[in-house]
């Protein structure tokens, strides 16, 4: 085998293959005889086909099918022998494959990008360190609470702030029904902001059974043309005004949120273990993302384009999961929404994978165990599913993966310069919950704070 090698970009190779003509016509002439063995031709017995005439109706179609097999065998050695290190799969295309002349081929492709890595003491990160206190637990018992209020009827008083109302109502324009603004038996909490502008403050102090007429201005960037800017008159009829209640810090409550223990002590120490795993999430991720962004600040890679168009087709298809996009076509999307994203996740695969080669990065098996029990947490059973992930090992390659991701993490913050901030328990899950908010807008328009997704779609 003879290979030549021409450097068409700074990552794209053309790599010129020829064998033997004897390799090659010795695959031609056995694929033809057994084809002559079982091939049958009107006015020949079977078996008795004529090899010249095997040879003129399907030599080349039994060539191309030669030729394509060899090309793909042939290259796989070819770059190990090379020493090349392909991005994606090759465009392979046959130069010479006559009858008699030695086999030649040429194969495109890219090539990994090679990556000196940089100081890693330039990453700079700002390490949230924080506790959850008595009285964050406190507040977020109180926000269980109001995730779990019932509206109660109150016929002897008006509707207050944060009250729900059930209205009728309709707008009229000039005298005349406006289209789009009537609705029956609307449930609607005063102060939501659900409605436009004044709607709801014209409801205040109305009590059921009461009928008010005001007026509404509609904004001037208002969906409805017709509606924009404009004065509407509406007829509303209010027929229930409901206070809401809280429910009461009990068994009751504690059984609802899991908690068997009917004890006010033991529900307090759920609640605080459960935060503080949260702000554990949240703190590791808040210095991973930085580790992240400062990785990527410090090295210049440029990333092969068949990675960056597999990241992409990786993208289409987890924004149709996410949307219940059923039935749709993941590439239907335009590429261009998701190339940014998608280039910074080959880079960063890139990047990390060169850490763990040069410094023989392994993933910690503590830290594989709680990932895959943070996993099976969210389920029923949680012993079944780590069951199910243990006997299927392209599952635990993932959590394996996010594993080594971790490891790398550590290893780099070792080495970074890095700060400690003091932070409260909300300030770090609102930081953690922003970061994760703007790289799922980046998403939808190019999980959350406790996700270990491998962010780079590459490491491992």
């Amino acid at each position: 085998m003879q290979v030549s090698i021409e450097t068409t970009t700074s990552l794209e190779r053309r790599m010129t293959v020829t064998l033997p003509a004897a390799q090659f016509e010795e695959q031609v002439n056995q694929r033809l005889s057994q084809a002559a063995r079982s091939v049958r031709l009107p006015g020949f017995r079977p078996g008795k086909v004529p090899m010249k005439e095997v040879r003129r109706r399907f030599g080349p179609g039994v060539r191309a099918e030669v030729a394509g097999e060899l090309m793909q065998s042939s290259f796989f050695e070819a770059v190990r022998e090379e020493q090349l290190k392909p991005a994606g799969q090759p465009r392979l295309e046959p130069v010479q494959m006559d009858d008699g002349a030695d086999f030649t081929y040429a194969a495109t492709f890219e090539v990994m990008p090679e990556i000196e890595l940089g100081d890693l003491s330039a990453v700079s990160v700002e390490r949230p360190v924080a506790e959850v206190t008595e009285a964050d637990v406190d507040t977020m018992i109180e926000r269980l609470r109001e995730q779990r209020k019932r509206y109660e009827d109150r016929e002897d008083r008006a509707a207050e702030e944060s009250d729900q109302v059930v209205v009728s109502f309709a707008g009229f324009l000039d005298g005349e029904p406006a289209e789009g603004t009537a609705a029956d038996d609307v449930e609607l909490i005063l102060g939501s902001g659900r409605m436009i502008p004044g709607f709801e403050d014209a409801l205040l102090g109305a009590k059921a059974g009461e009928e008010r007429s005001f007026d509404v201005t509609f904004p001037e960037d208002y969906g409805n043309d017709t509606l924009k800017g404009k004065v509407v008159r509406f007829d509303a009829s209010v027929s229930a005004v409901r206070e809401p209640v809280l429910p009461a810090v009990d068994a009751e409550l504690f059984s609802e949120l899991g908690v068997e223990d009917d004890s006010l002590e033991t529900f307090r120490t759920e609640v605080r273990e459960n935060m503080e795993r949260e702000l554990e999430t949240a703190c590791r991720n808040l210095a991973k993302n930085q580790v992240m962004d400062g990785l990527v600040a410090i090295h210049e890679v440029s990333p092969p384009k068949a990675l960056v168009h597999e990241q992409i087709h990786n993208l289409q298809n987890e924004m149709v999961q996410r949307f219940g996009g059923q039935g749709m076509d993941p590439h239907s999307l335009p590429e261009e929404l998701f190339r940014e994203q998608a280039e910074r996740r080959v880079r960063l695969g890139l990047i990390l994978n060169r850490i763990v080669e040069e410094h023989a990065i392994e993933p910690k098996p503590e830290r594989i165990e709680s990932i895959l029990d943070d996993v099976a947490s969210r389920y029923q059973e949680p012993e079944q599913v780590k069951s199910w992930y243990h006997a299927n090992p392209e599952q635990m390659d993932q959590i394996r993966s996010a594993a080594l991701e971790d490891a790398v993490v550590e290893f780099v913050l070792e080495r970074a310069t890095v700060t400690e901030v003091e932070k409260d328990y909300d300030a770090v899950l609102a930081a953690a919950a922003g970061r994760a908010a703007a790289e799922d807008g980046a998403e939808e328009g190019n999980e959350d704070a406790s996700s270990s997704e491998d962010e780079s779609g590459q490491t491992g």
